[in-house]
Formats: structure tokens, C-alpha cells, sequence
């Protein structure tokens, strides 16, 4: 029964994974992107589509699953720059992409021509680890119980011990960790604000990338800005920006008119 109901629940979240999924993948092919941003962006915009939004966070399974399916799906769509123009799109790939420079594998549009057996192995093996992943993750629930019915006192000590070793191991300054202990602050002086964290997240990931482009093209078309919505591809994605910018402010209004049009309760 329990098996039952939380297949029913998934078969009612398609709308959700489906989101997830194609944002993920087209967000997995941008170079330097990766999966972390994908699910970041693929969380926000189910959130703001949502008719509960106020759930996210508290137990609602599409903070969950909009996420994950973004996860997976940017996993598979980074390889795709990698094996046609030999640009990773996410440190995984990179990895990848170094083994095959040391078996002797030149990344490009001939390589599914010259290396057709490596190409087809490697897509069948990703049909592999999603099975295998599914197994061992069902096997595992028990274990994640587990883990969330710990103590949240002993979880978070172990959080912030990881946290501190993970950012002092690489350069091993102290200047990292102070780095860590301020943004740890103003992490929750923003959550107490009710500030969206996830934007912040991806600013700060893209944001360099996004203005080194953006320089670069008015560098190219003297100035112009009038560039951006020349081409197709790039009108669209400057209208996608601008709804989803616009999107909160418009849920916002609407919930304001539905608010003041209803009648006021009889006395």
C-alpha cells in the first residue's frame, strides 16, 4: 500500500519532473554550467509555479523532485559539448574528458564516425547507472531514515565540521574558513529575511562567466545591445529571462486582486 502511494504521488508530479528534466538538460549543455546550477534554477522555478509555494522546504515532495530530475538530466546533457566540441560542461566531464585524451580519443563530430563502439558504449552505460542507482537507492532507504531521524544537533555539528575541512584542505589557509564563517552568516541573516538563497547561488557561479560574454560582446558589436534580440535564439531566451523575472511580481498582483475581491465576511 505504502509501494502504491508513493507511485501515485510521483504519477502526480509528471508536470513537476518534466520541468526539471528539460531545464536540467538544456542548463547540463552550457559549458562551465554543471548540475548544481540546474537544480538550483529548476528548484526556483517550481517554486514560483507552484500553487502551495509557501510549502517548499516543508516537507511538499516537488522541492524534491523538480531538483533531482534537474540533477540527473544535467548529468546527461553535459556530455553532449564534451563528446561533440570536446568542452566539458561540468567538473565530471572534465574528468572525463582527460581520460579520453590519455586513451588516445579526440572529442568531436568524428569521433561518432572513427570511435561509433566507444560512443554507443558509453550512452548504453548511462542507461546502466540509472538502473543500478535506482537499485542501490531503494536498498539504501533504510539507511536514509536513518540519517533524518538523527539528531539535528549531531547533524549540523557534522555539517560544519566538513564544511570547515572541505574549504581549509585545498589551500590549507585560515582565510578560507573566515571566508566560510562570514558567508555562513550572511546566509542567515538573508534566511531570516525571507531572501531567496538560490539566486544568490547562481549569481555567483555564472555571474563571472555571464559578464566576461557580455563584455565581450559589446566589445564586438561597439556597443550595441540591440544585438541580443537580433537572433532568434536569443530573443527567445532574453523573453524566457524576462517572464520569469516578471513572474513573481505578476503572482504577486494577482494574489493582491484575488485577495481584495472577495466579499468581506458577514457580521
Amino acid at each position: 500500500s505504502e509501494l502504491r502511494a508513493g507511485l501515485s504521488k510521483m504519477r502526480g508530479m509528471w508536470r513537476t519532473m518534466s520541468l526539471g528534466s528539460v531545464m536540467g538538460f538544456f542548463v547540463g549543455i552550457l559549458p562551465a554550467a554543471g548540475a548544481t546550477p540546474a537544480a538550483l534554477m529548476s528548484y526556483g522555478v517550481a517554486k514560483s509555479i507552484s500553487k502551495r509555494p509557501e510549502s517548499f522546504g516543508r516537507g511538499n515532495p516537488e522541492g524534491v523532485a523538480a531538483p533531482e530530475t534537474a540533477n540527473n538530466a544535467a548529468s546527461t546533457g553535459s556530455l553532449l559539448p564534451m563528446l561533440t566540441l570536446g568542452i566539458p560542461g561540468s567538473p565530471t566531464t572534465a574528468l572525463l574528458l582527460g581520460g579520453m585524451v590519455m586513451w588516445g580519443l579526440t572529442p568531436g563530430p568524428m569521433l561518432f564516425v572513427e570511435q561509433k563502439e566507444f560512443v554507443w558504449g558509453l550512452i548504453s552505460s548511462l542507461y546502466t547507472a540509472n538502473v543500478a542507482a535506482v537499485l542501490v537507492n531503494i536498498a539504501l532507504i533504510p539507511v536514509f531514515v536513518w540519517a533524518l531521524r538523527m539528531p539535528l544537533t549531531v547533524l549540523c555539528a557534522m555539517v560544519l565540521v566538513l564544511c570547515i575541512v572541505g574549504g581549509y584542505a585545498p589551500g590549507q589557509r585560515l582565510h578560507d574558513v573566515w571566508m566560510i564563517a562570514g558567508f555562513g552568516v550572511a546566509g542567515y541573516l538573508l534566511r531570516k529575511a525571507d531572501y531567496p538563497l538560490a539566486p544568490l547561488v547562481l549569481a555567483l557561479v555564472l555571474g563571472p562567466l555571464m559578464e566576461k560574454s557580455f563584455r565581450q560582446t559589446m566589445i564586438a558589436e561597439h556597443g550595441d545591445v540591440t544585438v541580443f534580440v537580433e537572433r532568434p535564439i536569443a530573443a527567445v531566451f532574453v523573453a524566457i529571462s524576462a517572464l520569469l523575472f516578471a513572474l513573481p511580481l505578476i503572482r504577486a498582483l494577482r494574489r493582491g486582486r484575488n485577495g481584495s475581491a472577495r466579499p468581506a465576511p458577514a457580521e
